[in-house]
């Protein structure tokens, strides 16, 4: 799935030398311990995927588009929609490939045209998106120019999903995406021109860890990009949910967007700026054919749809942009 020499090479290209030379001990222990579970049919399924791959790419538009529909001879085009499908859920997106539309459960390219008109141009930037899902933003990154665009997330289905549309493009633009999660990032890297963290800040135990680890990822006068939930309150008000948040276990701190910007600002971050803040909606959310499990609509209190199931306030999300 990563083509380790040729990463290495980019790599090094792009000043992430010491990263370089962690790969392969990296890359060795994230697929020894894969070699259980659901990976081998995940693998299967990429193997078997029809061998084409088109020009006819658009990573600009909202929907992500690979090739058209009507490109390829009609039992092609099944067996990609066969094998695309196996590979469920699809979370991210949306995606039109060869006509086939996956109608992911979150419609992320609202929340990326709410944050675009206010981060710096991503032309020629070297850029690092943590938690990446399977790569939607990446794509948009790219799309907006990017040099260099890395994705990690330790999740290996989304990695499946990453490759399966990646190899359907024959000049796919410099995105990379890396099954490892932030601790595995060198310390201290300084490398980068603009960080991503979307979704991500509510699921660590230490969020001002996550936070220093986000800046020192960054060249000096780099810029941070955060996304993740908040509450209503002043600096001093943070939800600390005592189980579980709109069904999800590992949720930890969510602050007020004041209170995140008082971690930034003691993080080391400045020219700190709430750029947006919106409530979730299960337009954005939602289960769908190619995620049928549960979404929004059952997280929220069916009596009350300001709270969620577990009484604490529904979902809202806010962005913040601040410079390293």
């Amino acid at each position: 799935m990563i083509d380790l020499p040729a990463l290495q090479t980019v790599f090094r290209q792009y000043g992430l030398d010491r990263w370089a030379d962690l790969l392969p001990e990296q890359l060795r222990q994230v697929f020894e311990e894969a070699s259980h579970g659901d990976f081998g049919r995940w693998k299967y399924i990429l193997e078997g995927m029809p061998e084409v791959a088109t020009h006819d790419v658009d990573i600009n538009a909202d929907e992500i588009r690979i090739g058209r529909a009507g490109e390829l001879e009609v039992e092609v085009a099944v067996s990609l929609q066969q094998s695309l499908r196996a590979l469920q859920p699809w979370r991210k997106g949306p995606y039109s490939v060869f006509g086939i539309r996956i109608d992911t459960e979150w419609r992320s390219d609202w929340k990326w045209q709410r944050l675009v008109p206010h981060i710096s141009p991503l032309k020629n930037r070297r850029v690092l998106d943590v938690g990446c899902g399977s790569g939607y933003h990446c794509w948009r990154m790219a799309g907006e120019g990017a040099a260099l665009v890395v994705g990690i997330d330790p999740n290996l289905l989304f990695l499946t999903q990453f490759t399966s549309l990646k190899k359907l493009m024959a000049d796919p633009a410099p995105v990379y995406f890396l099954p490892v999660g932030m601790e595995q990032v060198p310390d201290e890297l300084g490398a980068f021109d603009t960080v991503f963290s979307m979704g991500i800040l509510y699921h660590r135990r230490s969020p001002i860890d996550h936070l220093v680890q986000l800046k020192n990822t960054l060249r000096k006068g780099g810029e941070l990009v955060l996304e993740t939930l908040v509450i209503d309150g002043d600096e001093n008000q943070v939800l600390l949910p005592p189980g579980r948040y709109a069904k999800m276990r590992n949720v930890w701190f969510i602050p007020s967007a004041k209170a995140l910007s008082v971690w930034l600002k003691k993080s080391g971050f400045s020219s700190i700026r709430l750029v947006d803040c919106s409530k979730t909606t299960v337009e954005e959310q939602r289960a769908t054919d190619w995620m049928r499990f549960e979404s929004l609509s059952d997280f929220l209190d069916p009596t009350d749809p300001a709270r969620t199931v577990e009484g604490h306030p529904a979902p809202v999300r806010a962005i913040l942009v601040a410079t390293a």
